[in-house]
């Protein structure tokens, strides 16, 4: 019976009947997977939206595997044979490695999902969230260089190749340290940073000169986004070897000085008052520093520094902005003369006596010669 099977299916229609069977067993297949998933997705919302990318390549992947058991089992023309395994090996280890690479990505983003960076404390969550995400680069790259090295090694002569490449791997290990040697750096330098909690994505940051938040952290580079929108992408080198400011190193909360310049007979009692008044009704205080000090008094006027705290540095510069206009206002309304003046003092006229008249020449007489 199998060797009947075997003669009527390796013919052109039994050639397209199986690749039809192949694809059949294919959405099969994915159907029940997708009828699995939806199943989770009841009690787990969001797992088959997730599962999105990881069942598409699936697909690919059961595809490729079908159609080359086809094609094994039923191509009248043996003679193309080795070229199409040769092909189909090669499709089915690059798919495998996709396929292996969205797990792998899933994995990482359903473990960075328990860390919640929008909390008001979110240090321990943006240090684990930045550490999976080196990870996760580090493994989709080594699962790119497997993939890579088993597609060559399905080439006759991959051995000799090999062999060759280890002769000459002294000369090459020097030219390729000194051609990529700022690449080696940063390579390294980056993942110094990841397992350092030097920085973490979502770290508030002044770089050359620039206020921003750390939005992305890889191998080689680090994204600042600066904070009207621009973004700068700056060499993992740099936070290894140049000082710069963390202001979320150890702890999210802030404290920010809010500074006027005023009048020497501001009423500062009255100050410290309002800002009670005005901390009081908002939310964006976080209870745990307020303060007025005169910190200069010089050029006519003197200095307040106004120092409260927030829980982040987005609700410091809210809590600022709202204190100073508050506190304007109410200078201007309640303490006008406490408003910034300039002062200067009138000297008295100086008397000038007028000049002597000049005596007339007569019109005959010649005028002296000056010397």
């Amino acid at each position: 019976m199998l060797l009947i099977d075997s003669f009527v299916w390796r013919s052109w229609t039994g050639f397209g009947l199986a690749v039809l069977i192949a694809l059949a067993v294919v959405v099969l297949i994915i159907a029940a997977v997708a009828l699995a998933a939806r199943l989770v997705a009841r009690r787990r919302p969001g797992v088959y939206a997730t599962l999105g990318p990881l069942r598409r390549r699936l697909r690919i992947l059961l595809a490729l595997i079908t159609l080359w058991a086809a094609v094994a089992l039923t191509l009248p023309e043996r003679d193309w044979m080795p070229v199409l395994d040769q092909l189909f090996l090669i499709l089915v280890i690059a798919a495998g490695a996709w396929v292996v690479a969205a797990g792998v990505t899933l994995l990482f983003e359903r473990t960075a999902g328990r860390y919640d960076v929008t909390a008001s404390d979110n240090r321990v969550a943006r240090r684990m969230r930045t550490q999976l995400l080196i990870l996760k680069r580090l493994a989709l790259v080594v699962i790119g260089i497997v993939a890579i090295g088993s597609i060559l090694l399905t080439f006759d002569g991959a051995e000799a190749v090999g062999a060759s490449l280890l002769a000459s791997a002294g000369l090459a290990s020097v030219v390729a340290g000194l051609a990529a040697q700022s690449t080696l750096a940063n390579l390294f330098a980056g993942m110094q940073l990841a397992f350092s909690d030097a920085i973490r994505v979502d770290d508030v940051v002044v770089v050359e000169g620039e206020y921003g938040r750390i939005e992305e952290i890889t191998l080689t580079y680090v994204v600042v986004r600066i904070w009207d929108q621009r973004r700068m992408v700056l060499p993992s080198t740099y936070f290894t070897t140049t000082p710069f400011q963390n202001w979320t190193r150890t702890t999210a909360d802030l404290m920010g000085p809010v500074v006027l310049d005023l009048d020497w007979r501001v009423d500062v009692d009255g100050l410290r008052t309002e800002l009670d008044r005005v901390l009081d009704e908002t939310d964006l205080w976080n209870g745990a520093v307020k303060n007025v000090q005169i910190v200069d008094a010089t050029g006519g006027m003197v200095r307040a520094r106004v120092l409260v705290s927030a829980a982040d540095s987005g609700t410091l510069w809210d809590l600022q902005v709202l204190v100073r206009e508050k506190l304007v206002a109410w200078v201007r309304d309640h303490g006008p003369e406490a408003l910034p003046v300039q002062r200067f003092e009138q000297a008295a006229p100086v008397e000038t006596r007028p000049l002597p008249p000049s005596e007339p020449v007569p019109s005959g007489e010649a005028q002296p010669e000056s010397e």
